[in-house]
């Protein structure tokens, strides 16, 4: 029987979790066997207190009542002070920190000519600034606990970001998301070779057309656009999908909340994954 310091401890924090990708990641994980703090901005509060009570209601850990299975925290991403606090009080109440999953992101649908720079900010600020906060803060918290072994009985701690499959081709129409998705992948690569030392790896996951309110968004925004009905751009891009069909949320959290967040990946870094049926090729 195996002892309990050798038994994973497994805790993880996810941001943009209320909805879509986010919490399909989330409920991937707690399958997997982690603690989760469920983190989305404040407006999202009564989404975040659902799913975390559903999953209180379904999952126990081998310590509750000491340590709840998920935990909810309202946090903006870009302020290092509220992610800060948020990992602070992940790990009072799940333990080690072992995994960050960086998911919360916006897109924004105009052509370059009509981007103004108050539209580059919003962008950045989320895609990157918030991304990067996340997987500074998140390192920092990873290398003061020590030895993941040791801390945890995992063999690495693990980061994992969100981009985007326009981080691989730029698409028009989504030229600034597609320039803060790539600078997504080249902060993954670097923080990837810094973090190696630390027993850290560093990967990002690059979803494609998923049938989430994001995708909708630029739907409804490209009709505007170009005047095409509802489900136009959708189906459009649909016919470029080599399987044939839209991505689901539980596509992407077979990715990230299987594959990433397992030991079968405690050998991977630097890496940016492509999860799109088929659109691009890398």
């Amino acid at each position: 029987m195996a002892s309990p310091a050798s038994i994973p401890r497994l805790t993880a924090i996810v941001t943009g979790a209320a909805r879509g990708i986010g919490k399909a990641i989330v409920l991937r994980l707690i399958e997997a066997g982690y603690s989760v703090c469920i983190s989305d901005v404040a407006s999202s509060t009564a989404e975040i207190d659902a799913l975390v009570a559903e999953i209180n209601s379904k999952h126990t850990s081998p310590d509750a009542p000491a340590r709840p299975r998920a935990i909810g925290i309202a946090a903006n991403v870009t302020s290092s002070a509220e992610v800060e606090a948020m990992i602070k009080e992940t790990v009072a109440q799940l333990g080690p920190l072992t995994l960050m999953v960086a998911n919360a992101g916006v897109a924004q649908i105009k052509p370059l000519l009509n981007v103004t720079e108050e539209d580059v900010d919003e962008v950045f600020n989320v895609n990157v600034k918030g991304l990067f906060i996340c997987y500074k803060l998140a390192a920092k918290q990873m290398i003061a606990q020590g030895d993941p072994q040791s801390a945890a009985g995992v063999n690495v701690y693990k980061i994992v970001g969100a981009a985007s499959v326009v981080a691989c081709k730029a698409w028009a129409t989504l030229g600034i998301y597609s320039a803060s998705k790539w600078a997504v992948r080249g902060l993954t690569q670097a923080m990837a070779m810094e973090m190696a030392p630390h027993k850290i790896t560093v990967n990002a996951y690059a979803p494609g057309v998923i049938g989430t309110a994001m995708w909708e968004q630029i739907d409804d925004a490209m009709g505007q656009l170009t005047g095409k009905p509802k489900g136009a751009t959708f189906k459009q891009t649909e016919n470029l999908i080599s399987l044939g069909r839209t991505g689901t949320p539980e596509d992407v959290s077979g990715l990230v909340g299987g594959y990433l967040a397992s030991k079968d990946s405690d050998y991977v870094t630097g890496q940016t994954m492509v999860v799109d049926g088929g659109i691009i090729f890398t």
